[in-house]
């Protein structure tokens, strides 16, 4: 996915862990780690809008676009139904 997910830079600047922020963001420390760890493949503005409150900050800076990653996945899909 061309979406990468710097949850993990914006926890370090505010010094909080995965299951402080799991708790005061109301969900579950396994569903913050997918995020963490760019394994989701979607996210709740509501729960955006919370990890950003918590973090203190914007969602542009939790969430990244990769064009490259992009291109390169388009290419995979595409040598796949060529084979």
């Amino acid at each position: 996915m061309g979406i990468r997910v710097n949850l993990d830079i914006c926890m370090a600047r505010k010094k909080i862990s995965a299951g402080d922020l799991a708790d005061r963001v109301g969900i579950t420390p396994a569903n913050l780690s997918i995020l963490k760890n760019n394994k989701a493949k979607a996210i709740r503005f509501s729960t955006l809008e919370a990890l950003c409150e918590e973090l203190d900050c914007q969602p542009g800076d939790i969430l990244e676009y990769d064009a490259g990653k992009v291109k390169v996945i388009i290419r995979e899909e595409r040598e796949e139904k060529n084979e």
